[in-house]
């Protein structure tokens, strides 16, 4: 059981595929920035401690049945169901692009923190480093974060492509809908005088919030609980009170995909040059005519940075 109070980040890609905005690619892997570290009790049979599992029950006879006999239903209300084949599901599941394809870029802080879900850090692979680079560099300067759809295994992904000092960080959102409203809740009015605070008691709750304000030190703050629990286990370990009980392991998959790589400046050219209406074959724009760029030998096109031909995608792996 991890005691550690910080995982280090693992180099083992969750995912590989490019971000891609205008007529750029970026490849790149995604890896997870958190790690749970939570308490997980196993169920076991306190007469001999054999691992206790879980049984498809038919919860009107009280029998088990068989996988095959089970089927996926929505309920519509009431005691009604609509039976959904497999067939009807897997065609409902969306494609895999192995892309992050920015749809567009909004202020950093446009986005609300009830919208954050998860977070990934964002790597490049292969020769991506420079361009992606640029894209960090770039939100660090506009102050702007990228707002992009990802399949990540079956599941489609609302995502905000964050930029830090060093690296790009892929923040999983969610969706509209799944946001509650708070129209149903007894809030106090907006404002100082909308909620009747006097100018004392707002000058000494400021004092008081100044006086307990410092830096961000994330160490500081611990799971209370699990440490205690975790200082139980370690005494009834030392004292001896151990018993062995037998369990599977999952395995990990990962899963892989690629880009192919051109020039950058050029993408960037003719991404400018398809927004404003402009020739995209020579990159020129409505505003600033130039000659077209020089054409650049076959055999050196795939080293530079990345291009908007199709990441080879991944074998579908279905959630469970």
């Amino acid at each position: 059981m991890a005691t550690s109070s910080k995982a280090t980040s693992s180099k083992r890609a969750l995912w590989k595929g490019a971000i891609s905005f205008g007529l750029v690619h970026i490849p790149v892997s995604l890896h997870p920035a958190t790690s749970d570290h939570g308490l997980d009790f196993d169920w076991l049979d306190k007469r001999t401690l054999d691992p206790v599992g879980y049984k498809r029950i038919n919860k009107r006879t009280g029998k088990e049945i068989t996988a095959e006999h089970i089927v996926k239903g929505l309920n519509i209300g009431g005691d009604e169901y609509i039976v959904l084949s497999p067939d009807e599901i897997e065609a409902a599941y969306p494609k895999t692009t192995q892309t992050i394809e920015i749809e567009s870029f909004v202020p950093v802080n446009a986005v609300p923190f009830v919208y954050l879900d998860r977070p990934y850090y964002i790597a490049p692979v292969g020769r991506g480093g420079k361009v992606y680079a640029l894209l960090r560099e770039v939100l660090l300067k506009t102050q702007r974060i990228g707002i992009a759809r990802v399949v990540i295994q079956t599941r489609q992904h609302l995502a905000a492509l964050v930029a830090t000092d060093t690296a790009l960080v892929l923040n999983l959102l969610r969706w509209n809908d799944q946001l509650r409203s708070m129209a149903d809740l007894d809030l106090p009015a907006k404002g100082v005088k909308g909620a009747g605070i006097s100018e004392r008691e707002m000058q000494m709750a400021t004092q008081l919030v100044e006086d307990m304000s410092g830096d961000w030190q994330p160490d500081e703050f611990t799971d209370s609980f699990k440490d205690q629990v975790l200082a139980l286990v370690e005494r009834k370990k030392k004292a001896g009170k151990t018993r062995t009980v037998t369990k599977v392991e999952a395995v990990e998959k990962e899963e892989t995909g690629g880009a192919q790589i051109y020039d950058l400046a050029d993408l960037l050219k003719r991404s400018l040059g398809k927004r404003g209406g402009a020739d995209t074959d020579t990159g020129k724009t409505a505003s600033t005519r130039t000659a077209a760029p020089r054409a650049r030998p076959a055999a050196k096109s795939a080293s530079r940075t990345a291009t908007k031909a199709p990441a080879k995608p991944a074998t579908r792996k279905r959630a469970a």
